[in-house]
């Protein structure tokens, strides 16, 4: 399946794989190469590093994890006004990390990924959590946090409750959806998540960007492929469409969607 090649998805996986960047780094450099080519990435790591030297001065010595995720949620949220975006959720903008830095509202991946990154200047090591549908934070495997809702602290009953209002009971809480994940795989989340705001949006060739940078990573991912077809049939790409959506029941063929693509191949084979 050979695609013409596009400069911005060739930077993206070079940078993504370098191992020199860190996940901050990156995020800034995701919002360069989509929305912002003129981003000072280097005036946004400054700002978060003012935000945890700050919040590093107003803590006292004290080292138990429990005052110090205490004062980080004081300090990000009380003082600072940080929060995440129910109103506006799937605004593009809650995708970038310098527009979360700047408007103080974001998604619970963007917010948790400022919240792991301040509690680093006071000594917490936080990981971020591939929760599905809601990014978590954890410390250790005993505090599950929630950066999206202030930082709050969860239980295995507002786990089960995530898990009811985004899936609709259908989903049982495992221990495995608190497993830690890597920055690879948080980009690529991140990198669906603005897909869908595209979407959202109806700006098409924005996400067709997307799901190809998810591809260059994840060439075999069934959803990419499959999304990658429906996008190239709204942008009138109609080879490429049927090439991408006949690949996605190669793969997938049993695909609970299945009869959606299809009649979608159908329809496009009546107009092509």
């Amino acid at each position: 399946m050979e695609e013409n090649f596009d400069p911005f998805v060739a930077e993206w996986y070079a940078f993504v794989k370098n191992p020199n960047f860190n996940l901050v780094e990156k995020c800034l450099k995701f919002a360069q190469i989509l929305e912002y080519p003129d981003l000072d990435i280097e005036k946004y790591i400054e700002k978060i590093s003012k935000i945890g030297m700050s919040l590093k001065e107003s803590v006292s010595d004290v080292k138990n994890p429990t005052y110090l995720i205490s004062m980080l949620n004081e300090h990000l949220f009380e003082n600072l006004g940080y929060s995440g975006d129910d109103e506006d959720y799937y605004n593009p903008k809650n995708n970038f990390l310098n527009e979360v830095l700047d408007k103080k509202t974001g998604l619970p991946i963007t917010i948790s990924i400022l919240y792991v990154e301040v509690a680093k200047f006071v000594g917490l090591d936080l990981k971020i959590v591939g929760f599905p549908s809601h990014i978590l934070v954890k410390h250790n495997e005993e505090i599950i946090l929630d950066p999206f809702y202030d930082g709050r602290l969860l239980d295995i009953d507002d786990l089960q409750e995530i898990l009811d209002t985004n899936y609709g009971g259908e989903i049982e809480f495992k221990p495995e959806f608190l497993d830690e994940i890597e920055s690879e795989q948080i980009l690529v989340r991140l990198t669906r998540n603005l897909k869908n705001s595209y979407v959202q949006s109806f700006v098409y060739d924005k996400a067709l960007r997307c799901v190809n940078m998810v591809l260059a990573i994840e060439p075999e991912s069934p959803e990419d492929i499959r999304d990658k077809g429906i996008l190239e049939e709204r942008l009138l790409n109609y080879d490429n469409a049927l090439k991408y959506l006949n690949k996605y029941l190669e793969i997938n063929p049993n695909a609970e969607d299945v009869d959606f693509i299809l009649e979608l191949i159908r329809s496009i084979k009546t107009k092509n």
